[in-house]
């Protein structure tokens, strides 16, 4: 059943026996995971069925680490940031989950194994089942093509595939309609988490619409899945009872943001012969019904040898050249390096021997675009806070102090160059770098729309805000859900694993029936 708040007689009063905030991948998940569970549950959307701009100026804020642009980042009506998701989907690497010594704060309470048994049905849930992330034969059968053996033993390769991508509001709409105990609760802001006077149980929910109606959601127990800042927002919000917010005592809540710092033209690969490349390695390629593509990663002894964060790179074909033209991208002096490069590789690619006369040759090769994905060190000053500014509803607007540090860079530069030795050694192409060594972060560093990190797991509640189960420490029947528990953020797009995360969540509560 689905009821639009404004249509409710002021001051109403929904009953549940589980509340849950936000009604996004992880928020529908765990709605639909336990419609068949007889708990009566409450779904709360701040939004309604499509965009209204009233309602999406509520994510505006300040940004006044890393320019970040919060309200454009997330999408504020029913299914969430799925409504803009790029569909890319691939699990998180063992390593993610490790407690590395030279990362601080790293660890998360159980290992990469724990999510074994929710990776598959989540894959389900976002349309790219089976998931064959690392399948080499599968794809080499598929495709045709040879996948490469990479010879520097710096990096390895596997397969991000990708999903329609999933609008979890429109495939799953439906089904939540016809759930006879599921209530999905639109136009409904979640303005207050009301603890009773001992700080360790919710009591009730303060909703407020934008047409100025108050109603209260009461509930046996209550998820936070709004993202991983509005979650960290709501909670800092609610300090009617806890003065510094839900679950903060130990100032935790909104600290370490991570984002997954992204590079757009930091560096090309200049190839003579890309035919030598797989198209999968360089294209999305469709295989029963689904597509994938090949992503580059360090492998996890390099990583150890190297004391470095993880990282992910993907390329494709952006330009072609012709040898009496230069460089698409119109720079003379870049042009004439790049063709000589690629006069380079030519003879370096025919073991000596030259295929064409460069200076007769039309075609002369392509440049392949390099796009990464780098995981961030989990850093307490990255970090949402609240603002002095209001929004509409008379609530603290969200500050965000994005924060990078040199070990995120000095990763980021050497799994740069370990890609341009990789390819040099296949005798695939040359790589033009272009980005300076020079102890700064480019300008061109942008985020990926991954939030994480703002409500971190740990089983300490001195270095976590939830618990292994994801119940906030401290408060009986509080639980968050969403990539804010994430304790590290590896370089995976985190959709997949907050989907996983959820299902597991899910069994949590279906186990513990009562606070």
């Amino acid at each position: 059943m689905f009821t639009d708040a404004r249509s409710l007689p002021n001051h109403s009063v929904v009953e549940a026996d589980l509340a849950i905030i936000g009604a996004g991948p992880a928020g529908i998940t765990l709605a639909r995971a336990l419609a068949a569970s007889g708990m009566k549950i409450c779904l709360i959307e701040s939004g309604g069925l499509e965009l209204d701009p009233d309602v999406q100026a509520l994510y505006e804020g300040e940004s006044i680490g890393i320019d970040y642009p919060l309200s454009r980042s997330r999408l504020r009506f029913f299914g969430g940031s799925s409504n803009h998701w790029g569909g890319y989907t691939r699990p998180l690497d063992e390593i993610d989950f490790e407690a590395r010594e030279w990362i601080p704060y790293s660890g998360w309470p159980f290992g990469r194994n724990e999510l074994d048994a929710y990776y598959p049905p989540a894959n389900e849930i976002l349309q790219v089942a089976p998931g064959r992330y690392e399948q080499f034969d599968y794809w080499a059968e598929k495709t045709g093509e040879d996948m490469l053996e990479l010879a520097t033993g710096r990096l390895r390769t596997e397969f991000v595939h990708y999903s329609p991508p999933t609008r979890f509001g429109q495939r799953y709409r439906d089904e939540l309609k016809r759930a006879p105990n599921v209530q999905v609760l639109l136009n409904a802001n979640v303005t207050n988490i009301a603890v009773g006077s001992n700080g360790q149980v919710v009591n009730a929910l303060a909703i407020r619409t934008l047409t100025g109606l108050s109603h209260t959601v009461k509930a046996q127990r209550y998820v936070v899945a709004a993202g991983a800042l509005e979650n960290a927002r709501l909670l800092l919000l609610s300090n009617d009872v806890m003065p510094t917010g839900v679950g903060n005592q130990n100032d935790l809540v909104g600290r370490f943001f991570m984002e997954h710092p992204h590079l757009s033209g930091f560096c090309e690969i200049v190839s003579a012969e890309p035919e030598r490349l797989p198209k999968i390695y360089r294209q999305r390629v469709r295989v029963d019904g689904r597509s994938a593509k090949v992503s580059f990663k360090p492998s996890e002894s390099f990583l150890r040898q190297r004391r470095l964060l993880n990282a992910t790179f993907q390329f494709g074909v952006a330009g072609e050249y012709k040898a009496s033209e230069g460089n698409p991208i119109g720079d003379a002096s870049r042009a004439t390096a790049h063709v000589d490069m690629l006069r380079a590789a030519r003879r370096f690619l025919a073991d000596g021997q030259e295929l064409l006369d460069p200076q007769d040759a039309s075609y002369a090769g392509v440049w392949l675009g390099v796009g990464c994905a780098c995981e961030q060190v989990p850093n307490p000053d990255s970090r949402v806070s609240l603002s002095n500014e209001r929004d509409a509803l008379g609530l603290e607007k969200i500050r965000l102090d994005w924060r990078l540090t040199e070990q995120d860079r000095r990763s980021v530069v050497e799994h740069m160059h370990s890609l341009a030795l990789e390819f040099g050694a296949l005798g695939i192409g040359r790589t033009v770098m272009n980005v300076a060594d020079d102890g700064r972060w480019p300008s061109q560093v942008q985020g990926g729309n991954h939030h994480m990190g703002t409500t971190r797991m740990s089983d300490d509640p001195k270095t976590g805000v939830v618990d292994g189960n994801a119940k906030v420490h401290g408060i009986d029947n509080l639980y968050v859900a969403g990539s804010s528990v994430f304790p590290t953020s590896g370089t995976a797009n985190p959709t997949l694993t907050l989907v996983a995360l959820a299902l597991r969540l899910t069994d949590h509560l279906q186990r513990k029936k009562t606070i």
